[in-house]
């Protein structure tokens, strides 16, 4: 059982209290009837109950069920009720007011939570329910410094006369998670673009594709990428994993290059990002990012792909 792994997310005050705003804006004393989708050991849903929800019903597949069933006992919460089963899985389930589901990941969508409020919405919520969070937008920008393009590519400083090559593209060809700082990122993240924006609200594809494009006013060398995400729970409360919001207990991600690029003065660096993140075949993310001239033309080309890489 990861019960290290729920112990950080109870230990995070500003997830924690980020839903407990949302849950508060939306919850009517006596009335209102709450779904908590991956409830682990059952944090939101009790809080949910203590906010004055009618009912909660907590659905949780993992080992950790059992645990949040005890909590629930202790917390003497006898209008919360445990569904051992995934979400999607439940036949008839009783519809709610309220769909809450903090599956979210370093990259949001790893923990299938597009899939998850699909079925949410479409069995579990009451016609004009609620759904937290409501909307996600992903957001990138270009890297400026070296230092985890240094830590990755130690394969080619080995010495001895030994070629690591091959395992050093492998590493490349991988997504990492680290903190980084506005001081990282060009124009200290002021110039970061959206490239997805989610409503949860509506019916979504599991494969997600997106682009942005920078033209840095001098000579910059670009290292990666970075991205973050901003979930608005509910309109009001938002949450951020972005490098300069309240820190979380999640971080952000580094997108490597095989090679760092150096963009002159009116070229243009853009990256095109996609994934597909579903219940079946987990989550597959490719990135390629390209360097242009002042009319368009291509001069620099490099594509990664999770899929020839390895994880950490």
């Amino acid at each position: 059982m990861r019960i290290e792994y729920h112990r950080t997310l109870i230990a995070d005050h500003v997830r924690n209290d980020a839903f407990k705003a949302a849950l508060s804006k939306v919850i009517r004393k006596g009335e209102t009837i709450v779904a908590d989708i991956g409830a682990g050991t059952g944090l939101l849903g009790l809080m949910a109950a203590r906010l004055g929800a009618r009912e909660v019903y907590l659905y949780e597949v993992a080992e950790v069920a059992a645990v949040a069933q005890e909590i629930l006992k202790k917390n003497r919460a006898r209008n919360c009720y445990l569904m051992p089963c995934h979400s999607t899985e439940m036949q008839d389930p009783p519809r709610v007011d309220v769909v809450v589901s903090e599956t979210l990941g370093n990259y949001p969508f790893e923990e299938n939570i597009i899939e998850t409020m699909n079925d949410a919405v479409r069995r579990h919520l009451k016609r004009g329910g609620v759904v937290i969070p409501g909307r996600l937008t992903q957001f990138v920008a270009p890297v400026v410094t070296d230092r985890i393009h240094t830590e990755l590519t130690v394969w080619e400083r080995i010495g001895n006369g030994i070629d690591l090559s091959p395992a050093q593209v492998m590493s490349l060809n991988n997504i990492y998670v680290r903190t980084l700082a506005p001081a990282d990122l060009l124009d200290e993240g002021g110039s970061a673009k959206a490239w997805d924006e989610i409503d949860f609200s509506a019916t979504n594809r599991t494969t997600r594709r997106g682009e942005a494009r920078w033209t840095p006013s001098g000579s910059t060398m670009i290292y990666g990428f970075a991205t973050w995400w901003v979930a608005e729970l509910v309109p009001g409360v938002n949450l951020s994993t972005a490098p300069d919001a309240p820190r979380t207990h999640w971080e952000q991600l580094y997108f490597p290059m095989l090679r760092p690029i150096e963009v002159r003065g009116g070229e243009t660096i853009a990256i095109a990002l996609r994934s597909r993140s579903t219940m079946r075949t987990g989550t597959d993310v490719a990135w390629t990012v390209t360097r242009a001239d002042r009319s368009g033309k291509v001069l620099e080309r490099q594509a990664m792909d999770l899929s020839k890489g390895y994880l950490p």
